[in-house]
């Protein structure tokens, strides 16, 4: 394992020079202090655990102090924001530090948020507070847990910096962690503002370092789209068959790479609804759940537009086209496993409709009612959770067609299909209230319970003993917060 001073740099993206990003130094916060860490990140980095709770640490990590071979840079870029195009957007509160590599050969963005005003601050303050930097590092950490794809968190330094929101907070940052943070938007910046030189350096760019396979095919830039497309395709599936809403999918906060990326006003649904809207700014639910996945799709017609100077349209559009097929492909391979079911039978999409529909306005919790159906056989488990429903009738038309369908389904014990169930089928999930929770006493300046949370959420999974309160149902003042885009 290494010490901080033992990190190696490589800042390819900010050997692009001044065209795509802009030299800023961190602002530092006052009185800087660890909040919590995560060691799985720290892993990432070959960071040796211990070395969070030094002094160095969260001066490193507040703006204090940098790596002589660190380059910190303000990315550009632009975006489609709630459907109309912005100009010009940019790193308003972040900074990439810079790539360091590890042992294993990985380059992974320290991309430091909240470090103060830059060239893209646009009347901002540039600074995160401390609730929004947690919600953020324990989102990054615990959709990685779920095996959702996303950017990772190494930490949160908490300070005395006192920022306004819509009242005085204490500002904070979080330290993110990605293979890349290109956005859709860094396209879209370069084609708006007419630039091909800039526009075809930043395609290389992503292609030779992120897309290295593809340059094999006979069409190297349509290749890459292409798996664009199933990245995308495949991460939305994940957020739909585990109940998360990412609350604001600008194009701005779409990774190239296709991992969940810019966590704002997202949420879990605690009871299963599919309009639901995580967003409070979110007045016509562009960004409600059951939207996620056509604007997914819009969101990548966005970055083809912006591809065809290098791909000819009929092409992106054919690759446009794979989109829906293969979410579909991804969701209905994950809800046949968090039902239980090892193989494919047609009528599989209905059956599981048929349970959300009868889910919906009925006060079905999501996440339990998948964990509760592995507990017991099918049989017991249906009866146990029948009374959650409010179409009695419906529900048991629904249990029959699925006690049949796990009949058929093979030949295996019922400690096979509960061990099976369970690998997929979550008990802990990070409910707005559980955060709630932990930010007000780290408002006070008890950290122990993000910490808590934090372990626990590291093994969604596994039920742990004496953790049982991070498992149940959400009191009724928990589901009703709202949740903004200030941060």
């Amino acid at each position: 394992m290494k010490a901080l001073d033992e990190l190696t740099f490589d800042n390819r993206f900010a050997r692009l020079g001044d065209a795509f990003s802009t030299h800023v130094l961190p602002e530092p916060l006052d009185e800087p202090r660890l909040v919590v860490a995560s060691n799985a990140a720290m892993a990432l980095l070959d960071l040796d655990p211990a070395v969070a709770e030094t002094p160095v640490f969260a001066e490193l990590f507040s703006g204090h102090k940098l790596w002589a071979e660190a380059e910190p840079r303000a990315m550009v870029y632009s975006g489609h924001q709630f459907g109309g195009y912005t100009p010009q957007l940019g790193d308003g509160r972040g900074l990439l530090l810079g790539e360091v590599y590890n042992e294993a050969g990985e380059h992974w963005d320290l991309h430091l948020k909240g470090a103060g005003m830059t060239p893209y601050s646009r009347m901002g303050d540039g600074r995160a507070v401390l609730r929004s930097s947690i919600r953020e590092f324990l989102a990054s950490e615990a959709l990685h847990a779920l095996g959702i794809p996303s950017s990772r968190a190494l930490c949160v330094i908490g300070s005395s910096t006192p920022v306004w929101r819509e009242k005085q907070e204490r500002g904070a940052m979080v330290l993110r962690l990605a293979h890349s943070h290109i956005r859709f938007g860094h396209f879209e910046y370069f084609y708006y503002t007419k630039k091909p030189e800039q526009q075809a350096e930043l395609a290389e760019h992503v292609l030779n370092l992120h897309y290295p396979e593809c340059r094999e095919q006979p069409e190297p830039y349509l290749a890459m789209f292409r798996e664009i497309v199933e990245r995308n395709a495949e991460m939305i599936a994940k957020w739909q068959a585990y109940g998360f809403c990412h609350g604001v999918m600008n194009t701005d906060n779409m990774s190239i790479l296709g991992i969940t990326f810019d966590f704002g006003p997202f949420a879990f649904l605690d009871d299963f609804d599919a309009h639901f809207i995580c967003n409070h700014s979110d007045h016509e639910g562009r960004y409600s759940f059951i939207n996620q996945v056509p604007i997914g799709q819009w969101n990548l017609s966005a970055l083809a537009q912006a591809l065809t100077p290098f791909i000819s349209v009929d092409a992106l559009k054919e690759a446009l086209g794979l989109y829906l097929p293969l979410y579909q492909a991804h969701y209905l391979d994950l809800m046949r496993r968090r039902l239980g079911l090892s193989t494919a039978e047609d009528d599989d999409q209905k059956l599981v409709e048929q349970l959300l529909k009868l889910m919906q306005n009925s006060g079905v919790d999501y996440t339990l009612f998948f964990r509760r159906l592995g507990d017991e056989p099918a049989a017991q488990a249906v009866a146990r959770l029948r009374d959650d429903f409010v179409d009695l009738a419906g529900l048991d038309a629904w249990a029959e067609r699925y006690k049949a369908r796990v009949a058929r389904d093979g030949d295996y014990s019922e400690v096979q299909r509960r061990e099976r169930m369970h690998a997929v089928n979550p008990l802990y999930i990070l409910r707005n209230y559980l955060a709630q929770n932990a930010i007000a006493a780290a408002e006070s300046g008890d950290y122990s319970e993000v910490r808590r949370l934090h372990e626990v959420l590291s093994k969604p999974f596994e039920e742990q003993a004496g953790m049982e309160q991070y498992a149940q149902r959400p009191p009724d003042w928990g589901k009703h917060l709202e949740i903004s885009c200030s941060s």
